[in-house]
């Protein structure tokens, strides 16, 4: 199995594949040329055909920004590796080509870039849940010293920032009013269910939390602001919002409520 990093990715939504991976990838095009007086990126299949409505082009500019972008859409075509494929170029000041990559966005926050090798390589020895309790079993370690063991200790700095940023989008989504994008007209609801819930008492003040937590990280992806793949931005709210309740209506350790 690979890092637990590949399955939290912070970033801003509203989708894992079509935001998040097309803004890394630029940002990492960026790194490969960051003396190109101009870019120009090409956008094929579903990543063209669904861009605007999933905040691509938003996502991209905004990476390579305050360098001029040109993007092309591509929709009927598609680059051999994935359906989400995206072509960087890199101009100089007379328009000439001075670098291109073609990078992929296959889901979850992760990107390929064609012809480099995966910088995604497998940390744990053991993938099944029965294997993993068979090993706790004969060496008498935890499921925490387990991931220390293949992740380092500096997995727990990066789940405590994993941690902030889901509180975080709880907090801000229960607070906000106003209108999703996307053109339907739809209104943020998680902030009324909150205070309704507020006002009831009782047990419903207890168990009606966990779906306004969940909707107002929901709500806060749609509005393309940071949250994190759980393992992906459409079920950004689930894990947060568990987390959340149970932090507020069990007593739990200190380290619980550091992860």
């Amino acid at each position: 199995m690979q890092s637990i990093r590949e399955i939290y990715h912070i970033g801003f939504g509203p989708s894992s594949s079509h935001t998040m991976g097309p803004r890394k990838a630029a940002e990492t095009f960026r790194e490969h040329f960051p003396m190109a007086a101009a870019y120009r990126v090409s956008l094929f299949g579903s990543l063209a055909a669904t861009s605007k409505g999933h905040m691509t082009d938003i996502a991209i500019i905004s990476a390579l920004a305050p360098i001029k972008v040109d993007l092309i859409w591509k929709p009927e075509e598609e680059l051999p590796l994935h359906p989400n494929g995206m072509h960087f170029e890199a101009l100089d000041e007379q328009k000439k080509i001075i670098g291109e990559l073609n990078i992929y966005s296959p889901g979850g926050g992760t990107i390929l870039i064609e012809d480099e090798p995966s910088k995604h390589t497998e940390i744990y020895s053991m993938d099944c849940m029965h294997d993993i309790l068979k090993y706790y079993t004969q060496s008498g370690k935890t499921f925490k010293e387990y991931v220390e063991e293949c992740e380092g200790k500096q997995i727990w700095d990066y789940l405590d920032r994993v941690n902030q940023v889901m509180h975080a989008a709880i907090e801000r989504g229960l607070h906000a009013e106003g209108v999703l994008p996307g053109g339907l007209g739809l209104l943020r609801r998680a902030w009324a269910i909150y205070r309704k819930i507020n006002l009831s008492g009782g047990k419903l003040k207890n168990e009606g939390y966990l779906p306004a937590y969940a909707l107002a990280v929901a709500e806060e992806n749609a509005m393309g602001a940071e949250i994190v793949t759980a393992p992906t931005c459409g079920s950004s709210g689930v894990l947060p919002a568990v987390l959340h309740h149970i932090e507020n209506t069990m007593e739990t350790t200190k380290y619980f409520r550091s992860l």
